[in-house]
C-alpha cells in the first residue's frame, strides 16, 4: 500500500513537468516534422509536396558541408571537453581553497553569454590586433600567423578551442559531483589492497562513475549538434560555408529565404541525426561498461 502511495505521489509530482515538456518540446517537434511535407512561406496556405523538402536537403551540398562541420564539433567536444573535464575533476575534486578557486575559474565561461565569448575569441583571433598572432610574433613564430577565421581551410578548427573552453566547466562540475559520491570505504579498501594511481583510476574510479560519463557524452553530442550562437557571432557560417553548422544552415534556409517548410524538414533531419549519434554512443559506452 505504501509503495502504491509513493508511486501515485511521484506520478502527481512529475505530471506538471511532463505536461510542460509535452506542450513545449514534443508537440513542436511533431508539428515541425509535419510541416516538413509542405511548401510553406510562414503565412498563407501550405501546399503538400510530400518528401520533396527532405530530398532537397539530402541533395544539397551545403547540408553535407554543415554535417561535416558538425561532426568535427562533436569529435572536438567528445575528445576535448569530456577527457579534459575528467582529468581536471580528478585533480580538483578535493575541497581546499586553491582547488575551489580553480574550479570557479574553469566554470566561469558557463556564466558568460555565448555572444560575449564569441566576441572575446574574435579579438583573440584578429589578424592585426589579436593576442594570438601577437604572441606568435613575440615568440619568433611569425610564419605561424594565420587568418584564423577568414581562411576556409582552418576556420572550423579555429572554432573548436572556444567551444571546448566554453563548456568544459559544466562537465567538470558533473564529474566532481560523481567523484565525491564514491564512498570513502571503497578508497580505503583499495589502499589496503595496494591499488593506487592508474590502477585505482581504471579499475575503481572510472567504473563507478561510468554512468555519469555516459550522461556527459549524451549532453556533449546533443549540445554540439545544436551549436549556433557561438559560431554565428564569430563567423556567421563563413567564409563560403566553411564554418556553417546544421543549426545555421536551418536558420538561413528558414528565415533568410522564408522557406518554413524546408526549414522544418532540416530540423527533423537534425533530430534524426542526433538520435543516431546518441544511440551509437550509448551502444558503444554500454558495451564498455559490460566488460
Amino acid at each position: 500500500m505504501n509503495t502504491l502511495r509513493v508511486r501515485r505521489f511521484m506520478t502527481l509530482g512529475l505530471l506538471p513537468s511532463m505536461l510542460v515538456y509535452t506542450l513545449f518540446v514534443f508537440v513542436p517537434v511533431i508539428w515541425s516534422a509535419y510541416y516538413g511535407f509542405f511548401d510553406w512561406k510562414g503565412i498563407g496556405a501550405a501546399k503538400f509536396i510530400g518528401l520533396k523538402n527532405y530530398v532537397e536537403v539530402i541533395h544539397d551540398p551545403v547540408f553535407w558541408r554543415a554535417l561535416k562541420n558538425n561532426i568535427i564539433f562533436v569529435l572536438a567536444s567528445l575528445f576535448g571537453q569530456v577527457p579534459l573535464a575528467l582529468v581536471l575533476a580528478i585533480v580538483l575534486h578535493k575541497s581546499n581553497g586553491l582547488q575551489r578557486f580553480l574550479r570557479s575559474a574553469i566554470f566561469m565561461p558557463m556564466v558568460l553569454s555565448s555572444v560575449i565569448i564569441g566576441m572575446i575569441w574574435q579579438y583573440i583571433y584578429h589578424p592585426q590586433i589579436g593576442i594570438l598572432n601577437f604572441l606568435l610574433d613575440k615568440l619568433g613564430l611569425s610564419s605561424w600567423k594565420l587568418q584564423w577565421l577568414s581562411d576556409g581551410k582552418i576556420a572550423i578548427y579555429s572554432l573548436t578551442p572556444p567551444l571546448i573552453w566554453s563548456f568544459v566547466g559544466l562537465y567538470l562540475i558533473i564529474f566532481i559531483s560523481a567523484l565525491q559520491n564514491i564512498p570513502g570505504e571503497i578508497h580505503d579498501a583499495a589502499k589496503i589492497d595496494g591499488a593506487s594511481g592508474p590502477t585505482k583510476l581504471l579499475n575503481i574510479t572510472l567504473p563507478m562513475i561510468w554512468s555519469t560519463v555516459q550522461v556527459a557524452i549524451v549532453l556533449c553530442i546533443s549540445g554540439s549538434l545544436k551549436s549556433f550562437d557561438l559560431v554565428y557571432v564569430m563567423t556567421k557560417g563563413g567564409p563560403a560555408h566553411a564554418t556553417e553548422l546544421l543549426a545555421i544552415y536551418m536558420y538561413n534556409s528558414t528565415f533568410s529565404s522564408y522557406r518554413y517548410g524546408f526549414g522544418s524538414a532540416i530540423s527533423t533531419t537534425i533530430i534524426i541525426i542526433s538520435l543516431l549519434f546518441i544511440g551509437t554512443s550509448q551502444w558503444i559506452t554500454s558495451r564498455r561498461a559490460k566488460k
